[in-house]
């Protein structure tokens, strides 16, 4: 065998580049079915907005039959779908209440006010307990805390 014959030989070049183009095509396509076979795919968009919101607080009286009050004020960010977002209260052991009262479309200068009824208490108030601002996704797969506050001492 000629050394300028071995060469001129590239014979085996093409079936090489083949098997390399079939096993990366190979490659990505089981990446492809694995993501949606393993749910990776469904929570594309759910990403949970992005907003910041003020808390003002109000003390109620049950002498003069006034509910403790707090109204959440959206200061920006991005329009949320009214219907996603929920208030809920806790005192750190449990979540008690829980109101969905914000208008149909939610940009900066919307609000939601929450009530604590006085009942028997002097003075009601919002003191150790925390507001927070539930958003949900529209399909319902997922949900996020996207504000929070712990209302202050009388």
């Amino acid at each position: 065998m000629k050394l300028t014959q071995l060469i001129d030989d590239d014979r085996g070049v093409s079936p090489v580049i083949g098997v390399i183009l079939m096993v990366a095509i190979t490659v990505i396509l089981a990446a492809v079915i694995g993501t949606f076979v393993l749910g990776l795919g469904s929570n594309v968009g759910n990403n949970a907005p992005s907003a910041t919101f003020n808390y003002e607080y109000g003390l109620g009286d049950s002498d003069s039959g006034v509910n403790a009050t707090v109204t959440i004020t959206s200061q920006g960010g991005d329009s949320i779908t009214g219907s996603t977002l929920e208030n809920q209260v806790s005192n750190g052991d449990a979540t008690y209440g829980t109101t969905d009262d914000w208008p149909d479309t939610v940009t900066a200068g919307s609000s939601s006010t929450f009530e604590k009824s006085a009942g028997n208490n002097t003075n009601a108030s919002w003191t150790g307990e925390t507001i927070q601002v539930v958003w949900s996704s529209e399909s319902g797969g997922s949900s996020s805390i996207i504000s929070s506050s712990t209302a202050p001492s009388n």
